[in-house]
């Protein structure tokens, strides 16, 4: 910044959390796709409105084809009553990617948040914590810690290449567990962050084109969007003060139909292909950790440790390097 900034003490001893500034804090525009389930977007919505005390923000709310009388009320009266909320409909078939590239072009703010309709803020200051890190020049997608309804960790940051695709780091870990090396108490580099909670500015995501409508449109266009941030020379962090639940999937439902596991699985190969995932090297993870495994417990022996990438020396023109 060129300059001093506040930094305050971390969780564990000698941890130190740098407080970045945010001078003119910018506009951002909170966008969250929508399907009826009025009883979770309630609660993503009021607890935003309620609990975030980040001073300029607009509220998206993408309808994409609701049908029960009370969702319509309540997105008229909530969008006549808050000047912060607006109501765009979107009849689409459902295609989160292109839902997201089409509010995100009526965007009114410089940075873009990306939310699920199955979010609720618990921590006041989420998202000027995320917001503070993206406006750094060099910070690409920004990612939150977010927990199921059990208060166990169900986002933490992504592995790329685990179980043949990306995961989800420490999953399943109790809400104040401190990780691996105290991981879940820091601030951090990941190749990618969840789009149920992301933070990037518009510049960026305009740059790398945005979530790909066409190949991924419900799975894995996050985990794409971050590897194009990334690959066009940005860091994306995670950050583990910016808290809120998250009711995984709650209103899209499990992949249970066997449509939907091709779908899936169309779009596993997709991302496999487009970034040789079984092979990336991530720099947040050690090779010699386990590939099967959340918890960061040790796989087999790889040795001589790889270069390519994890040293940090200098970056790849693509991630997945074969």
């Amino acid at each position: 910044t060129g300059g001093n900034i506040p930094v305050l003490p971390g969780k564990v001893p000698y941890s130190y959390v740098p407080q970045w500034p945010l001078v003119r804090p910018p506009e951002v525009s909170i966008i969250i796709p929508t399907r009826d389930r009025l009883e979770l977007l309630k609660v993503a919505i009021e607890s935003i409105l309620s609990k975030t005390s980040y001073p300029d923000y607009e509220i998206i709310i993408v309808d994409n084809g609701s049908e029960a009388p009370e969702t319509l009320q309540w997105l008229d009266k909530t969008a006549a009553k808050h000047t912060s909320v607006r109501v765009v409909r979107d009849n689409r078939d459902f295609n989160y990617s292109a839902l997201n590239n089409a509010a995100a072009k009526s965007a009114a703010g410089s940075v873009l948040a990306f939310l699920n309709n199955d979010i609720e803020v618990i921590s006041p200051h989420w998202l000027a914590e995320m917001t503070s890190l993206a406006m750094r020049s060099d910070v690409g997608c920004v990612g939150a810690k977010l927990y199921y309804p059990d208060d166990t960790i169900q986002h933490a940051g992504i592995v790329a290449g685990m179980f043949g695709g990306a995961a989800h780091a420490f999953r399943n870990f109790p809400r104040d567990h401190p990780g691996y090396a105290t991981r879940l108490f820091a601030r951090q580099e990941y190749l990618a962050v969840t789009g149920a909670c992301l933070v990037v500015r518009k510049c960026i995501f305009e740059e790398v084109g945005g979530f790909n409508e066409n190949d991924l449109a419900i799975a894995f266009n996050d985990v794409d969007l971050c590897l194009k941030v990334y690959d066009a020379g940005y860091r994306n962090i995670w950050t583990p003060h910016a808290e809120l639940f998250h009711h995984e999937s709650a209103s899209r439902g499990r992949e249970d139909t066997r449509e939907k596991r091709d779908r899936f699985a169309r779009e596993l190969a997709y991302v496999v292909k487009q970034w040789n995932i079984t092979n990336v090297e991530d720099p947040a993870y050690n090779p010699n950790l386990s590939q099967t495994s959340e918890d960061f417990c040790f796989g087999p022996p790889v040795w001589p440790f790889p270069t390519s990438m994890s040293a940090r020396t200098g970056r790849s023109s693509s991630v997945g390097q074969s």
